[in-house]
């Protein structure tokens, strides 16, 4: 090889790496994303409207709707209720492996107040449960799934209250016994 060759050689070799090491950094995204906000209302057991509009629902989880006469609706909404106050400061953590956004452009968030990821502690509490779309598992989706195990074996919230139909993949539907 010419001794003029080789500088060239190396760049190519070298841009190549760079190339190669960005793409692995780019599927191995971890950049979580956090902002600060404050509750306006809670809307129901799994969504929230921040002061300036915005609407928030707990990624990776699931509470009986309001409507439609499932059972436990009525009682997610006011513990979430008991969680997160008007005028509350909150912080809004995004999943780097999941949607930010919902079909209705509500963000896709999971919240905390002070200490406490307000989405695992719904969880724990039986006032929600897991809910992983499309099968795709977030960064606390372990913490989520001992949460339940815990709440079903307490037969907390609506693990007591409900007939529960529930699989993890699926929206949770729920009847009274």
């Amino acid at each position: 090889m010419s001794p003029m060759a080789r500088p060239l050689v190396t760049l190519v070799a070298a841009a190549v790496s760079a190339m190669a090491f960005l793409a692995a950094c780019a599927e191995t995204e971890t950049v979580v994303s956090e902002d600060e906000a404050t509750v306006q209302r809670v809307a129901d057991g799994d969504s929230i409207v921040l002061r300036g509009g915005d609407r928030v629902r707990l990624l990776q989880i699931d509470a009986p709707e309001l409507g439609g006469g499932e059972c436990y609706g009525r009682d997610a909404l006011r513990e979430l209720e008991r969680m997160l106050r008007p005028g509350d400061a909150i912080v809004l953590e995004s999943d780097p492996r999941l949607d930010r956004f919902d079909r209705y452009r509500r963000l896709l968030r999971y919240v905390r107040s002070a200490a406490t990821n307000v989405n695992v502690e719904l969880v724990r509490r039986g006032a929600a449960t897991p809910y992983f779309r499309r099968g795709k598992r977030g960064r606390h989706a372990d913490t989520l799934l001992d949460a339940v195990d815990d709440a079903r074996g307490e037969r907390r919230g609506l693990w007591g209250a409900c007939h529960v139909s529930w699989d993890p993949n699926k929206q949770v539907e729920t009847r009274r016994r």
